[in-house]
């Protein structure tokens, strides 16, 4: 089970990161192109006049596909921001029933919010509602993504949750306590 939850993290990292590299090369050739266009428009030459339709609106539903996929991998490496310094001064036992909860609460927030994006998504997809852009995107795609991200990271949290309850503290905490002992250094 171990293995088949860190394969989802990783993959819904990997599909963060391709997202970020589409993004790139989009704009990349955006760029590219009124170069070249500055140049020829220069040389009194015929520009290309190469435009992608829509690249904010696309870089937007990809970016947003991004950052909620990338969620739960981050969330498990301890790179997601958390105030620790009530929780540190606790009482080992103390400190996981206090982890516990704010996990669990975590686990319900994500929940929810994973049942009204899911839910956006699969009214785009029967009312097959697209965006308003010069290229029609259907909805349905980027909000699944978020819908997915958003699933993943109730996941993470529920695994954050039983990892807390079976040996009391968070398994992001070790990669926080390495950060931590490398600032008193």
């Amino acid at each position: 089970m171990r293995r088949a939850l860190d394969a989802l993290y990783g993959t819904a990292l990997w599909l963060s990161a391709i997202c970020i590299m589409i993004i790139a090369t989009l704009v990349g050739l955006q760029v590219a192109a009124r170069i070249y266009d500055a140049i020829m428009r220069l040389f009194g030459l015929p520009r290309g006049g190469f435009v992608i339709l829509s690249l904010a609106e696309i870089s937007g539903y990809l970016f947003a596909a991004a950052s909620f996929l990338a969620l739960a991998g981050t969330l498990k490496s301890g790179a997601h921001i958390r105030v620790t310094m009530l929780v540190n001064a606790l009482p080992a036992r103390v400190r996981t029933l206090v982890e516990g909860a704010a996990l669990a609460f975590a686990a319900a927030a994500a929940a929810y919010g994973t049942w009204h994006v899911g839910s956006y998504a699969w009214q785009s997809l029967a009312f097959n509602a697209v965006s308003a852009g010069m290229l029609p995107v259907p909805l349905v795609y980027p909000q699944a993504a978020m819908a997915a991200g958003a699933a993943i990271l109730t996941v993470a949290f529920l695994d954050e949750l039983v990892i807390t309850i079976r040996t009391g503290r968070p398994s992001f905490s070790a990669h926080e306590d390495a950060v931590n002992l490398g600032r008193e250094g």
